[in-house]
């Protein structure tokens, strides 16, 4: 696969789906209580209970249709923290979703619980695909723990059924264990994730000797070599490598992509990397600019647009590279992604004259 990813057998449904971009990123809570200790979530998420659809903070599951139609979603992940920990608003969500934009709507989930009651819940909701995330402790005993009981109910239940695991270096014996679980559980898949530094974990990794495996990568060196000899197991049960490149080059860049074709206005241009690229001028009072702007240069008004809420006007690039010296205002270039928060890539000034 792409970007170093690897797998053996068939790809489950919710992987094939982010392999596309076309699936939204449905944070149902930041609480989760197993503290794992190489959790990559964010400062913002981490141990909070927020809510989230893909940038975008949300309060209640009809907000997430939004964001889903603004990418073209072909499915959901569900993701945490722990959604079970929240099992009512995960159970309202998958409802919402399902009755929006139907059956088809794939939607898988991660856990680390195994409460039958709120697995039961879930899949009456219509969570399409369930995968475990038991913790390290228990990798090399899993028959013999609740995941036992709990992977067999979720197959009853219908749902497509597998464990998601961290490849941690110097704990490979502790995942063949894990595998030959899955394996002898008739289990649909493995997947095993490439470790990867976040701003929450690298204290973590640094104290436990680990390191980047180099210079413009957050993969953790080792992780990508016991993963690829992983997939050399003699084993029915589909095994999928996923390379830290490969979420951020092909399916974060892939989902982007597809939001950026939804949101982009006239005066905005879609760069290759589904980032948008706008010119902006700061200012207090951006309608009686734009006015003034529009009325001095003869802009065609498509090309530019007031964004109060930013302080600031937006106008086409390559129309405030022409003007930008006449203007007594602070003028930039800007790239972003066109995402809900509009995180900001780069930005060049523009001389005045």
């Amino acid at each position: 696969m792409k970007k170093g990813s690897a797998r053996i057998g068939r790809l489950p449904r919710g992987c094939v789906l982010c392999e596309k971009g076309a699936k939204m990123v449905l944070l149902v809570t930041g609480r989760c209580d197993k503290r794992c200790f190489y959790c990559p979530l964010s400062f913002e998420k981490r141990g909070k209970d927020v809510y989230f659809a893909n940038e975008r903070r949300i309060h209640k599951a009809e907000q997430a249709l939004e964001e889903a139609a603004l990418m073209d979603a072909l499915g959901t992940g569900i993701t945490g923290g722990d959604p079970l920990l929240e099992v009512d608003r995960t159970a309202d969500s998958i409802k919402t979703l399902k009755k929006r934009f139907g059956k088809s709507h794939h939607i898988h989930l991660y856990t680390a619980q195994t409460d039958t009651r709120k697995i039961r819940k879930i899949a009456k909701a219509g969570l399409d695909e369930i995968r475990f995330h038991p913790p390290i402790s228990q990798w090399t005993r899993l028959a013999k723990t609740p995941y036992a009981r709990a992977v067999m109910l979720s197959k009853e239940f219908g749902m497509t059924v597998g464990l998601e695991l961290p490849v941690i270096p110097g704990r490979e014996n502790d995942l063949v264990a894990a595998i030959k679980f899955a394996n002898d559980a008739c289990l649909d898949f493995v997947n095993l994730n490439e470790l990867e530094f976040s701003e929450t974990n690298w204290k973590s990794f640094r104290a436990l000797g680990f390191d980047v495996k180099n210079d413009v990568s957050a993969g953790v060196m080792g992780s990508e070599k016991s993963a690829l000899n992983l997939l050399r197991l003699q084993t029915d049960v589909p095994l999928h490598y996923c390379s830290a490149a490969f979420k951020d080059g092909i399916q974060l860049r892939r989902r982007i992509m597809r939001r950026a074709k939804k949101v982009r206005r006239p005066h905005e241009i879609l760069t290759k990397d589904g980032t948008l690229l706008k010119g902006i001028v700061e200012t207090d009072d951006s309608s009686m600019t734009a006015a003034w702007i529009l009325k001095k240069f003869d802009i065609p008004g498509e090309l530019i647009w007031s964004n109060p809420q930013k302080r600031r006007l937006e106008i086409a690039p390559w129309v405030l590279e022409e003007i930008a010296g006449d203007l007594d205002l602070p003028a930039y270039i800007v790239e972003e992604y066109p995402t809900a928060d509009g995180l900001e890539v780069e930005r060049t000034p523009l001389k005045r004259r």
